[in-house]
């Protein structure tokens, strides 16, 4: 880390300022247009043009170059929430591979760190942790970019990403120019954003981070979590702790991403946690989970998919649920995309004609609909 820098703010007041660089490793260009190769379904088909943007000027004028000749264009992060058909993708396939943090960081102000889109979210999850910035440590272990996060506003163990971002750089496809949106104007609610609504308009670019510093995490809101630390829920964690407990529970479900375990082949959470209104959820068993979510009430996708009748497991050798975690989709070794859709289509239509709910898919799916 560079030297700090002493800068004067009053006569009476000044805090200690220093900057970091930091620079992930790019990797060449991809050696295979398969996209199963670059999905953590491992299923889809190739790509008709496949390439990896590693600076913003070359992601950037990809980009226009396509939406000028009116190709069809998909971006790639991670890979992570994406299920891509077997025929595969007929266009250009541009996976975001920018790499770069930076930061300026005051015992003041925090840190304000600004994140190119292709660096590896859970990587730079473990370097804010070592640089002692709060407030990204329960989401551990969530594979994908960083350009990803806001657009679906990542969560887990009760906090959002859109907590800790200050604005989102991006490239307006509709326009051709780069626009910067604050926090505020991102439109971010659960596992949504302007983003999101408005899908593939904006490329992003870079986000922005603002962290306070310090050993502490935020206040522990899971039980589950403040178990597995040895704590009272509302209390708080040095956050090297919260990391490993967190990255501990997600192995568990098989939501950590290892190549020889076929539970961690899918999408995570192939369902986001069904939104209700208070008379919607009065008409869920009482024993059913309830959080309060402002004006609405959430409940557990998982829950609801167990108690309709789907246990870990169910499904065939090519693609079934985890048998760790309900609400995961996986590819046994052999599965196609078809095989992921049938499989998702009988647990939404379970869930529905059990308890009157219609799951929401989290993961994009490319080619079909449920």
């Amino acid at each position: 880390m560079p030297r700090a820098r002493r800068y004067a703010l009053t006569e009476s007041e000044a805090c200690d300022v220093s900057f970091v660089s930091h620079r992930g490793n790019a990797g060449g260009q991809p050696e295979s247009v398969r996209l199963a190769d670059h999905t953590t379904f491992r299923v889809g088909g190739p790509a008709a043009r496949f390439l990896r943007a590693t600076t913003q000027e070359q992601l950037i004028d990809e980009v226009r170059r396509a939406d000028g000749s009116q190709e069809p264009l998909l971006l790639l992060g991670g890979g992570s929430n994406i299920l891509v058909p077997d025929a595969g993708f007929n266009g250009t396939v541009i996976q975001v591979g920018t790499r770069g943090i930076t930061a300026e960081v005051s015992t003041c102000g925090g840190a304000v760190v600004r994140v190119q889109a292709g660096e590896n979210w859970d990587e730079f999850v473990a370097f804010a942790v070592s640089q002692g910035w709060v407030g990204v440590e329960t989401l551990s272990g969530i594979p994908g970019s960083v350009g990803a996060t806001p657009i679906q506003n990542v969560g887990a163990y009760g906090m959002d990403v859109a907590a800790t971002i200050s604005s989102v750089r991006t490239l307006d496809r509709s326009t051709g120019a780069l626009t910067t949106f604050a926090a505020v104007d991102c439109g971010f609610g659960y596992r949504t954003s302007v983003f999101k609504r408005n899908p593939g308009r904006w490329c992003v670019l870079d986000v922005s981070f603002q962290f306070p510093l310090g050993e502490l995490s935020a206040p522990i809101a899971y039980p589950e979590l403040a178990r597995a630390l040895g704590i009272e829920v509302g209390e708080r964690a040095h956050t090297k702790s919260v990391r490993k407990a967190v990255l501990g529970i997600r192995r568990s479900k098989g939501m950590v991403l290892d190549e020889n375990d076929h539970d961690t082949w899918s999408g995570g959470s192939f369902f986001t946690n069904p939104l209700l209104s208070p008379e919607e959820a009065a008409s869920l068993p009482p024993e059913a989970p309830r959080f309060p979510a402002g004006d609405r009430i959430k409940t557990s996708a998982a829950w609801l998919i167990q108690h309709a009748g789907f246990v870990r497991g169910h499904g065939n050798a090519r693609a079934s649920l985890s048998t760790k975690h309900a609400l995961a989709l996986t590819n046994r070794g052999g599965a196609e995309a078809a095989d992921v859709v049938d499989l998702a289509r009988e647990v939404r239509d379970g869930v529905s004609a059990r308890f009157g709910i219609d799951l929401e898919p989290e993961v994009n799916i490319l080619g079909t609909t449920l």
